[in-house]
């Protein structure tokens, strides 16, 4: 049996720094702790100086695969994210065609199968028309039912009060929500257009997708989720106001959690004039204000879960006017990185970014055995070196889209391995290509 022995690792897990030795057989941890001098494993590694934290589970990507692949692939995008110390990710349905049907969601998942060196999930999309598909989701193999209540391609908006009292009500797993008031928006949309036509300027983007917008449809979520008891995890919160539809209680005994991501943790308006629609996503970076509460509302809990919403567009299509060019950014490797960052200027604790990033989505979506530094689990497990800092250029992203709003800064850590299920698969800054990541599975008590 293949074994692995991580020697002289300062461990972060479980509200705990600590000094250990990792043993791993089989892709699995069996042992955290002092391991004999005698032992002679397969392969031994000396991480003295390093940080081993557990892998990231990013609960919200797009991976663009079908129909968007001139902007990124499973493979491509799984690549960065192991380079990132992403080991599992959770990929929304908003593709080309959508995920909506039992069907085309298992051959997502037999796409990641063959390509993707990073574990995965596929999220099902609801429709307006769907809810009797919705309804044979399997809760132990599907990471949950993604609806959008605004800003979606295609017929993937799910505005009919009927639909969403019916998802709601009758869902079987967790519903995750995109929560814009998608009126409002196109309203303020238009009153942009009459005044700038279709060079409206990229800083505009979080009074046009505003506040108000984005309120009214999470409160609407949150009633909704009260109402049927239903399980609700709001995606990419951006203001203050929302806050206060979540509380601080522990995750383990919540029905409506939230989310925030890396790019609103990280900019705010003042970074428009530089990167215009390079940071134009949905919902939209806002004010410092909004931010410095968003970072609040992480560290004490409220937010309970950190992710990057990774969305890659081609530079080109990126360039084009305000009005025409899409929303996302590229973001999954380097959402560790951006949070080391925030632990070095005291935002948050490096305990805090590892509950958020990596052990709240397994508790939040039940996943099985990973997501924690424990014995009998994978070692889905990422090495940091402190001492060594990193830039983002251009020769080391790994998107396929080739570019990111990150460029040029240097952070104050890098990524020196990423083990997936035991195997190390970003080591050298090189990704091991020959390696295939598991489908994850869930206990089902998402309801």
């Amino acid at each position: 049996m293949a074994t692995l022995a991580l020697r002289n690792a300062e461990i972060v897990n479980e509200g705990r720094r600590f000094q250990a030795d990792v043993l791993i057989r089989d892709g699995i941890i069996e042992h955290i702790g002092d391991l004999p001098a005698g032992l002679k494993a397969n392969r031994e590694i000396d991480l003295k100086g390093k940080l081993l934290l557990p892998g990231l589970i990013d609960d919200q990507v797009h991976f663009r695969e079908p129909g968007l692949t001139h902007k990124a692939t499973i493979a491509s995008e799984a690549r960065a994210a192991v380079a990132g110390g992403v080991t599992s990710f959770m990929e929304m349905p908003n593709t080309n065609p959508p995920a909506t049907t039992i069907e085309e969601l298992e051959l997502k998942y037999a796409r990641a199968a063959a390509t993707s060196v990073a574990n995965y999930s596929f999220f099902f999309g609801a429709t307006n028309t769907n809810l009797d598909i919705l309804k044979r989701v399997d809760a132990t193999k599907v990471c949950g039912v993604k609806v959008f209540m605004g800003s979606s391609t295609g017929d993937m908006l799910v505005d009919h009060v009927a639909t969403l009292e019916g998802i709601f009500q009758h869902s079987p797993t967790l519903i995750a929500t995109h929560c814009e008031d998608t009126p409002m928006i196109k309203l303020a949309e238009a009153a942009a257009k009459a005044q700038w036509g279709e060079d409206v300027p990229a800083a505009e983007h979080g009074r046009i997708r505003s506040v108000e917008a984005c309120y009214k449809s999470s409160s609407t979520a949150v009633e909704l989720a009260r109402r049927h008891g239903a399980r609700l995890h709001v995606l990419h919160i951006t203001t203050a106001k929302e806050i206060g539809l979540f509380s601080d209680a522990p995750l383990l005994g919540k029905r409506i959690t939230a989310e925030a991501c890396v790019h609103h943790l990280w900019f705010a308006d003042d970074s428009y004039p530089k990167l215009g629609n390079k940071i134009k996503c949905n919902p939209a970076i806002k004010t410092k204000e909004d931010r410095a509460a968003i970072r609040d509302a992480v560290a004490r809990g409220v937010i309970d879960v950190i992710a990057t919403d990774h969305a890659p567009h081609t530079r080109e299509e990126k360039n084009q006017p305000y009005v025409k060019a899409p929303s996302g950014l590229p973001l999954v490797q380097h959402p560790l990185l951006i949070l080391l960052d925030l632990v070095a200027q005291g935002v948050f604790k490096i305990e805090t970014v590892v509950q958020r990033a990596c052990h709240a989505p397994a508790i939040l979506f039940g996943v099985e055995k990973r997501g924690f530094i424990r014995e009998g689990y994978y070692a889905d497990l990422v090495v940091v070196d402190p001492q060594k800092p990193y830039t983002v250029t251009a020769n080391n992203i790994l998107y396929q889209c080739g570019w990111s709003p990150l460029e040029g800064h240097t952070f104050k850590n890098s990524i020196h391995q990423t083990f997936v299920n035991g195997v190390s698969v970003y080591e050298n800054g090189k990704v091991n290509d020959a390696s295939r990541g598991m489908r994850l599975t869930f206990n089902g008590n998402r309801r």
